[in-house]
């Protein structure tokens, strides 16, 4: 499996269904203008069967870590960052679920932010989680902000250690 960066010609944004409106209407309508922009950058993973056919997709971009809401020791140790990627939707068509697409997705995710902080310096990657995926996040590592248990992070320290040879 490979993802690829979203090609509005190619793939058939509006067959893609996963069941949660916003992510849907994202990809559908605002992905491509998005990324024409410089917003973010969304990929996809197709299917190898019919790589028009949209098996999941993820967005990546840039965000602000608020320092006050992170543990006093990440608060000391980032104290002069202000930027950290931002996994800012990942979805599974309702096709394809309960194969583990989400963990696969969130996995390559996770490779691209640590190839991006090799180039450009950034200490964590940060998501919003969605109602009932909190859980899916803490167990790749992502630990949740103070007093904002949908908001999690996870180091560039630990992803690299994990990925590590």
């Amino acid at each position: 499996m490979q993802t690829v960066p979203l090609d509005k010609k190619r793939h058939n944004r509006k067959a893609f269904d996963c069941e949660i409106t916003a992510l849907n209407d994202y990809l559908h309508s605002m992905a491509s203008q998005q990324a024409l922009k410089d917003n973010t950058r969304t990929y996809i993973l197709e299917n190898s069967e019919n790589p028009s056919d949209i098996v999941g997709y993820y967005t990546l971009t840039m965000t602000t870590i608020e320092l006050s809401k992170l543990p006093p020791k990440l608060q000391k140790k980032h104290f002069n960052n202000s930027s950290s990627a931002l996994i800012a939707r990942l979805a599974v068509d309702k096709k394809y679920k309960h194969r583990k697409i989400g963990s696969w997705l969130l996995i390559d995710a996770l490779k691209r932010v640590l190839n991006a902080s090799d180039i450009i310096a950034f200490p964590m990657v940060i998501v919003d989680a969605k109602d009932g995926v909190v859980e899916f996040y803490e167990k790749f590592g992502f630990s949740p902000f103070l007093n904002e248990e949908k908001k999690l992070y996870l180091p560039i320290a630990t992803i690299r250690a994990n990925f590590s040879d």
